[in-house]
């Protein structure tokens, strides 16, 4: 990951509504959950829901797939794994150790599905 996406995915979750949808996001899977359950769930009215998911989608920190006449969202561990992996890389250099968590641990546990 570079620096650019990095910071681009670190701004859009440093918003109180975008980080607890991506949250219910995460804890939900892969299955994702369409737009109206997210609203409904999180008490966001639905223009505003809307406006927040567009800026997760455009920082790659969500995917979205349509299902009929609806629009499933879910986290994207991969890019969750490589933010996480991005943040930790140089963990403890200084003092010669590795204390970072791989982004494979971030991925098997996100691959709950």
């Amino acid at each position: 990951m570079k620096s650019t996406e990095a910071t681009r995915a670190l701004a859009a979750l440093a918003q109180d509504t975008r980080l607890a949808v991506y949250r219910r996001l995460v804890r939900q899977g892969a299955s994702g959950l369409a737009a109206g359950e997210i609203a409904a769930q999180l008490d966001i009215l639905p223009a505003t829901l809307s406006f927040h998911l567009k800026e997760l989608a455009q920082a790659g920190l969500i995917t979205a797939r349509q299902d009929g006449r609806y629009i499933y969202y879910a986290a994207d561990y991969a890019a969750m794994a490589a933010l996480i992996d991005f943040l930790t890389e140089n963990c403890c250099a200084a003092d010669g150790a590795s204390c970072a968590p791989t982004a494979r641990k971030a991925q098997r546990k996100g691959a709950c599905a």
